[in-house]
């Protein structure tokens, strides 16, 4: 029996006053629409954005925010050389990395924490 049937969401943790760089980074230069949060969170700050297959990533205030150097979440696209050049025309560091047998790039969101961009998915196969 399977109990579990997919991922919701991730959520990233950002400084206080965080929403104004998490629009610009994840929606201006991402491309990510914005979703409304509830409003009995909405009062915590954060912002919620929608990816194309319906996953969700969150954006949440943390108290004495410490930026995430290992774990992250894992983005997809279709066409990593156009990720690419377009976080180049836009003065994003990234480091291109094809050690996990996928094409992909690392960055940091405007808070310092990682982010990857897989070309595709990363291959896997049941233990």
């Amino acid at each position: 029996m399977t109990l579990l049937t997919g991922l919701d969401h991730v959520l990233i943790e950002a400084p206080a006053d965080c929403e104004a760089a998490a629009r610009h980074f994840f929606g201006d230069i991402l491309g990510l629409p914005e979703l409304s949060k509830p409003p009995a969170l909405a009062a915590r700050g954060g912002c919620w954005f929608g990816l194309p297959d319906g996953r969700q990533l969150h954006i949440g205030v943390t108290p004495d925010f410490q930026p995430r150097k290992k774990g992250h979440p894992g983005l997809r696209c279709q066409q990593l050389d156009q990720i690419s050049a377009h976080l180049s025309r836009h003065g994003i560091p990234h480091q291109a990395d094809a050690e996990a047998g996928v094409a992909r790039i690392f960055l940091d969101d405007p808070w310092g924490n990682r982010l990857e961009i897989v070309e595709g998915q990363h291959p896997s196969k049941p233990t």
